[in-house]
């Protein structure tokens, strides 16, 4: 006689929810770290399409970024200026692991006419790492 087979009654939201992952299994965040802090001040500044980083942030991060191009290019149309690409160099990164799978970052990023803190905190998730907090100071 057969073994009835067994079933699992796990929620669909623990099975298709992001999966975390450990730093063993992520890549140097360094890298991403750094074009995340520059492509953030060239979509702020216009030159560069929100969708670019969609893939690397969270659906939060991503909608708090939408919030902040809306106000530039709102700020921009008012002053009558149109987008320029900015020329800017990453000054200091630093980098720490507050626990696996978590890194929290700080760049500093000059410009011409100024610089700028960008702040991050990225998560190991479905095996790569995602933004889930990125502020322009």
């Amino acid at each position: 006689m057969p073994l009835p087979a067994r079933t699992f009654a796990l929620p669909a939201d623990d099975l298709f929810a992001p999966q975390p992952t450990s730093s063993a299994n992520l890549p140097d965040p360094t890298p991403l770290v750094e074009n995340l802090s520059r492509s953030a001040i060239e979509i702020l500044a216009g030159v560069r399409e929100l969708e670019q980083i969609g893939r690397w942030v969270d659906e939060n991060v991503y909608r708090h970024m939408l919030k902040r191009v809306v106000l530039s290019n709102r700020a921009r149309a008012l002053r009558g200026t149109t987008p320029r690409r900015p020329t800017v160099t990453i000054g200091t990164v630093r980098i720490d692991y507050p626990r696996d799978g978590v890194v929290e970052a700080s760049v500093v990023v000059h410009g011409r006419q100024r610089s700028r803190a960008v702040a991050l905190r990225l998560e190991g998730l479905d095996s790569r790492w995602r933004a889930t907090a990125l502020h322009v100071l």
